[in-house]
């Protein structure tokens, strides 16, 4: 049944011409504070409002999803990844979950490579040695870091984001490998030149640079653990863009403390926005704080499509960014 002008409540602040446009079009409550609502304040918000605008900072278990009020019909989570979210308590209570994918893609993809060159070239240490005074000129053996070019970089999932990252990566000259779930089409393959890996245990063993790019599951969380940190080249790169959940970081902190890979770059950590400090301290980690998508473009195109998804189904249709299950 449409809804004219539904309630929307807005967990974050988000780019301020999706702010307005929501205003214009809905009854809406902003949060302009930007302060993460804790689970009293989720319960409360899920409890009076049609529709709620999440973000990856509301937990929002099955316990709070499951005490939501009956006015409540749609999540329109800005952002693509879902996995605070218990899809299964949603669907138990009849709620519609939405996403924001494909807009994200791009600004990822690029991210990856920014820390790929990041690491691999040591551009952090090198810009802390600026910073401190410490530079005391050229030499020919100084910061030496490893050429990109040439090196096996292997995707650890292959949709949107991986297929982009691979593209990026054949740019750089790197020799693209991939472990997914199912394999992609011979095309898909072909266009970025990609071997397939039907384990990833077989995969990790024969790259310089692993790139997580799988959302975060039950079945992906700690699938970089120790035992698959050992299969990897000491040599190699760990980047990780995706959850932080997908890599056991204690594993990856005694894993780097013990030299087992050259390196790592990390944009996600799995306490977030807590960060180990034995991270912080290894001058071979590039860390940043949660920019994958981080770019003025890609925040106003995610809040168009959480537009779009609250308009779809005010109007009595299905959102075009339905989440479904089994969506990964």
């Amino acid at each position: 049944m449409p809804v004219a002008r539904p309630k929307v409540v807005v967990t974050r602040r988000l780019p301020q011409a999706v702010e307005t446009r929501m205003a214009e079009l809905f009854d809406v409550e902003l949060n302009f504070d930007d302060v993460a609502m804790d689970a009293a304040g989720l319960a409360d918000a899920l409890g009076r409002a049609d529709v709620v605008v999440p973000t990856v900072t509301d937990d929002l278990t099955a316990d709070v999803v499951a005490a939501a009020g009956p006015r409540l019909k749609l999540l329109a989570n800005f952002g693509t990844g879902v996995d605070h979210i218990d899809l299964a308590a949603a669907r138990a209570k009849g709620i519609v979950v939405t996403n924001t994918p494909g807009v994200l893609t791009d600004d990822t993809a690029d991210m990856v490579m920014a820390l790929i060159l990041g690491v691999a070239r040591r551009i952090g240490e090198g810009e802390k040695l600026l910073r401190a005074g410490d530079w005391r000129g050229w030499s020919p053996t100084g910061m030496l870091g490893s050429r990109v070019t040439g090196k096996r970089l292997g995707i650890v999932g292959m949709g949107r984001i991986g297929q982009a990252v691979a593209a990026r990566a054949r740019a750089f000259g790197l020799q693209v490998h991939y472990h997914n779930r199912h394999r992609l089409p011979a095309a898909a393959e072909g266009a970025v030149e990609a071997t397939w890996w039907p384990t990833l245990a077989a995969m990790l063993a024969r790259v310089d640079l692993v790139s997580i790019n799988c959302p975060l599951t039950p079945e992906t969380h700690h699938l970089i653990d120790d035992a698959a940190l050992r299969l990897m080249p000491r040599h190699a790169y760990l980047i990780n863009v995706a959850r932080g959940g997908v890599v056991d970081e204690a594993a990856l902190v005694a894993c780097l403390a013990r030299n087992g890979l050259a390196g790592a770059g990390l944009d996600v950590f799995e306490r977030e926005p807590h960060v180990d400090a034995a991270l912080l301290a290894m001058p071979n980690v590039v860390l940043a704080p949660h920019l994958g998508s981080a770019t003025f473009e890609g925040r106003q195109d995610m809040g168009e499509k959480v537009i779009a998804n609250i308009r779809s189904w005010a109007d009595g249709h299905r959102p075009p960014d339905q989440v479904l299950e089994g969506w990964v």
